[in-house]
């Protein structure tokens, strides 16, 4: 009986809106701010930023306080808005073209691709084939070219504007007004058919400008350009809103406005940094809330219901949804759901896991990384080394305190679902950069710490601790020859030679004994079943450069206490397992240093002693050290 009940719920809700006929189908304007922050509107509470027609908008539909970017980042977010699939999936997960490896990053990051796959149907694709008028007004940044730019993926009509124009009454900022502009004259032309309009604005991206008036205007603000942008993001918006009311075409338009990541919170350019994006950490670039949490605003007069809605989405999720009040062909495969239910059926959405997927190095100070959130858990993976934090947001949405010591077993499960995910959708991952220096290494990313930046009263204020972090990370492959190591004052000279890395994970280890093995289910990839003392593992490999090499071992363990040796060649070091709690919350250990000559190695890892099981093992690194 409940099979059948949910089977007859499942498909009340499918000819609820599969019945509705061409005439009821809504036209649609999709608009997307970019590196808009969570809090940069009035009506998710923010003071000093004047914003009364997104304001309005929030109180005539649906507004989600707990919408989620697909990634921190600019394209992978376009992409998977447009298509219903995630950005692993489609191997696009930085913005194009990419910030380029340099010595610097400890892992060299996976090729993108040069834009959105045609093997990715656009929504703009899909909707034309069902009559719908479609137009791409502003920001693309998925393929400049044939058969990738936007006037090949299904889009009629194509204005990308200036990114960046000289502030005025005609342009605004950035030139949203002239995109605007544009995007009446679209609405004007197709008012007696259906359409989709995807108004993608440039503001209020770097580099920041405005109307010097506004700016004026604003000088209490956090950051006067960026709230005098703000304002004339929200004029622009309600020049295109008021044009559809004007048409008479308020109550047959599903209206959608987000941003394609979190705001700007750390100096990158004049006037900046652009944002705070409190009480949530850091900012664009990285996978903690501030980078990934949106805006997400949702209008059908008369068809949606003006509420909150609390229950975790993504904004990629507006692409099933779009394509199943529009009577296209769904999105295939899909990533996310349709919101359909919460939007018009008045019901509610079963919560899933959701995935993050970044094995890139961002322009911001982002490292590689993975993120599962579930429920109010979320388990954030540090690909450099293997490190885990865990969170549990609704009690510390600042993600301020790492409880994945005192939840080894959450960790272990979280982790392991990531793991069949990554797998689920062929994830391209990182590799080890033989040419690591990890003294420029720690320059960027360990002498300053960029998602911790304490709040202060303004921008200017905030960008002096930031000034001389910012120099590193702008020289650091930022631009220029990719894989080129910058001249950082002395930096570049006393280190130049110093590098060198090595990862041998398990599922390249050589096995030797009777019960050791490597366990490749969906959620692991360890060396496990390590219980007999006389098995050991072995891998082969090459030491870039002579010289001093940290051992990182990434271990997992219940109770510990196993004497462990390490060998490279004919050098060798032990030491003592330590407990993480579970055997599969992994922990990444720097066990001792080795001096080691260049060229072929073989690198042993053999129990002494054993006190219960040794370990599990995930992968053992030798790290070039000064």
């Amino acid at each position: 009986m409940k099979r059948l009940s949910f089977f007859l719920l499942f498909a009340c809700c499918v000819v609820s809106v599969s019945a509705l006929p061409p005439a009821a189908r809504p036209n649609i304007v999709f608009i997307v701010a970019d590196d808009l922050g969570i809090n940069d509107l009035g009506a998710y509470g923010r003071v000093g930023h004047r914003t009364p027609n997104l304001d309005r908008l929030a109180s005539e539909g649906k507004r989600f306080t707990n919408a989620y970017a697909p990634h921190p980042v600019c394209s992978p977010t376009r992409a998977a808005l447009l298509s219903g699939q995630h950005p692993a999936r489609l191997q696009l997960t930085n913005f194009l073209p990419g910030r380029p490896d340099w010595p610097g990053h400890r892992l060299l990051q996976p090729p993108l691709p040069s834009g959105l796959s045609t093997d990715a149907p656009t929504l703009a694709e899909k909707l034309q084939k069902v009559g719908y008028a479609t137009a791409c007004i502003g920001k693309w940044h998925l393929g400049g070219r044939a058969p990738l730019d936007a006037a090949s993926r299904g889009f009629e009509f194509v204005f990308a504007g200036k990114p960046n124009t000289v502030p005025s009454a005609e342009e605004g900022g950035k030139g949203e007004f002239g995109q605007a502009a544009k995007a009446e004259e679209f609405l004007g032309a197709n008012a007696t058919r259906p359409f989709f309009l995807y108004l993608a604005f440039d503001n209020p991206h770097v580099p920041l400008a405005a109307q010097p008036e506004r700016v004026v205007a604003k000088a209490g603000s956090f950051n006067p350009v960026y709230a005098a942008m703000i304002e004339t993001l929200d004029a622009a918006v309600g020049r295109v809103l008021e044009k559809i009311d004007a048409l008479g075409l308020r109550e047959k338009t599903l209206v959608v406005f987000c941003s394609d990541n979190g705001g700007l919170h750390v100096l990158e350019g004049h006037d900046t940094p652009a944002t705070h994006n409190t009480p949530f950490r850091a900012g664009k670039g990285f996978l903690y809330e501030g980078g990934i949490r949106d805006p997400l605003l949702v209008r059908w007069a008369g068809k949606v219901a003006p509420g909150l809605v609390s229950t975790p989405v993504v904004l990629a999720d507006m692409a099933p949804t779009i394509v199943e009040l529009a009577g296209a062909e769904a999105c295939k495969p899909c990533d996310y759901i349709s919101l359909v239910p919460v939007l018009l059926g008045g019901g509610s959405l079963v919560e899933r896991p959701l995935y993050w997927h970044m094995p890139n190095y961002t322009n911001q100070g982002g490292r590689p990384s993975g993120v599962v959130r579930e429920g109010d858990w979320k388990l954030i993976e540090h690909y450099e080394d293997g490190r885990l934090e865990l969170f549990e947001l609704k009690a510390d949405p600042s993600e301020q305190n790492d409880l994945a010591a005192a939840e080894p077993a959450r960790v272990a499960a979280l982790r392991g679902k990531m793991e069949a995910w990554r797998r689920s959708v062929n994830a391209s991952m990182p590799k080890a950069n033989p040419a690591f220096q990890p003294a420029l290494w720690t320059a960027c990313y360990e002498t300053f710490d960029p998602s911790r930046i304490e709040l202060r009263g303004t921008a200017a204020e905030m960008a002096v601790p930031m000034e001389a972090w910012r120099k590193v990370m702008s020289g650091a492959g930022g631009k220029g020859t990719p894989g080129a190591a910058p001249r950082i004052g002395a930096l570049g000279d006393s280190l130049a030679g110093v590098a060198g890395l090595v990862h041998l994970e398990a599922r390249d280890a050589q096995v030797h004994g009777e019960k050791l093995r490597y366990e490749n289910p969906p959620q692991k990839d360890t060396l496990g079943y390590w219980v007999d003392e006389k098995d050991w593992a072995e891998w082969d490999c090459v030491i870039p450069q002579a010289g001093r090499y940290a051992v990182e071992v990434l271990q997992g363990c219940v109770k510990g206490g196993s004497t462990v040796e390490v060998s490279v060649g004919e050098a060798s070091l032990r030491f003592t397992v330590a407990d993480t709690g579970h055997y599969q919350r992994f922990v990444p250990r720097r066990v001792g240093v080795l001096e080691l000559p260049a060229g072929k190695a073989s690198v042993s890892v053999k129990p002494v002693e054993k006190k219960g099981a040794v370990m599990d093992l995930r992968r053992v690194s030798l790290i070039r050290v000064p």
